[in-house]
């Protein structure tokens, strides 16, 4: 099963998580910061392009082979489709459309979702701002492995399948590890999806479907742009839970490897997240930091000290007195 990890616990912490104290601080010195607070307005014709470019690829797919088909999943649409997931990201802290229009981001957020063939815009917003507000919580923060995934997959084998089963501890960790009832939203995207979904497989048969949902499902495991979910909080240098990354990959993802500049201003867009690192550089250029999302995913595979455990946890539920924080990112 090849060599096993040498952590047998998680990094135990009892500070706060880093960002509100660093946002604090780097706004005391550039107050400018505040001025990229907001929405993108080009945001929704990019994201837009993205599900367009896909709905054009079902005339393009339906005449494919399987081989093209899964080819194509793997290249192509779940490139896409991860984007559109990050889109979905953006979403969840209304930066389609601004925090004085939620619904037009719901209903984007909704548009966004159909591609991706799984209905996760609404619930990924619901633990999404939960995993900024009490980073690191062992049971709220839903981003942070369980004990037994770190257990059973702790070995250079056991890592490797563990990266290319990410999408289903992605779906299923919040459901056992934070279970919260289902939203009326949650439903109508639900809804959404799923009549979208049976009129592709009626209008362009089931091999379309599978080009959609595999395409989304490859492109969170073993897939270049899924080496984010693990360089973003995979403690790769001990004591930093939070990592950026600077490499070319942020050009189709909506920035979201400029993680620390992204969790210390969640209302900050992400094509302007490079901006808050030109502004304040000392802050950001003097921590670790990755160059490849492919070399993290080598890196986490083949190093025995990283893996499942070498996440930062908390007993305590982080900061629950930041208003600002509230007023930022909800």
């Amino acid at each position: 099963m090849g060599q096993h990890v040498s952590r047998t616990d998680f990094e135990w912490t009892y500070t706060e998580e880093p960002h509100a104290s660093r946002r604090k601080m780097i706004l005391e010195k550039y107050p400018q910061i505040k001025k990229l607070f907001g929405y993108d307005p080009q945001f929704k014709w990019v994201a837009s392009a993205m599900v367009l470019t896909q709905l054009a690829m079902l005339f393009v797919v339906r005449d494919q082979s399987w081989k093209m088909v899964l080819l194509l999943a793997y290249c192509f649409g779940g490139v896409i489709n991860h984007s559109l997931m990050l889109a979905c990201h953006e979403i969840a802290h209304n930066l389609a459309f601004g925090h004085a229009r939620p619904m037009a981001n719901r209903l984007f957020g909704f548009f966004c979702n159909l591609p991706i063939g799984l209905p996760m815009s609404v619930s990924f917003k619901k633990y999404h701002l939960e995993h900024h507000r009490y980073q690191g919580d062992e049971v709220i923060d839903t981003d942070l492995p369980t004990y037994v995934e770190a257990k059973l997959f702790c070995t250079t084998v056991g890592k490797f399948f563990w990266v290319c089963l990410q999408p289903l501890f992605y779906i299923f960790r919040p459901l056992i590890v934070n279970p919260k009832p289902p939203q009326r939203l949650e439903l109508v995207n639900g809804v959404i999806q799923l009549a979208f979904n049976a009129l592709v497989v009626q209008y362009f048969g089931w091999k379309v479907m599978v080009y959609l949902i595999v395409g989304s499902l490859l492109a969170m495991g073993l897939h270049p742009v899924a080496g984010h979910f693990i360089s973003e909080h995979y403690m790769f240098a001990k004591g930093f839970e939070t990592y950026s990354y600077y490499g070319p990959l942020n050009w189709i993802t909506f920035n979201v490897g400029y993680h620390n500049e992204h969790h210390d201003f969640p209302a900050v867009p992400g094509r302007l997240l490079p901006e808050v690192k030109r502004i304040a550089p000392e802050f950001y250029d003097t921590i670790p930091q990755h160059t490849s999302w492919t070399r993290v995913l080598y890196d986490f595979i083949t190093d025995p000290s990283v893996g499942p455990y070498a996440r930062i946890k908390r007993k305590a539920r982080g900061l629950d007195s930041s208003q600002e924080f509230k007023h930022l990112s909800v």
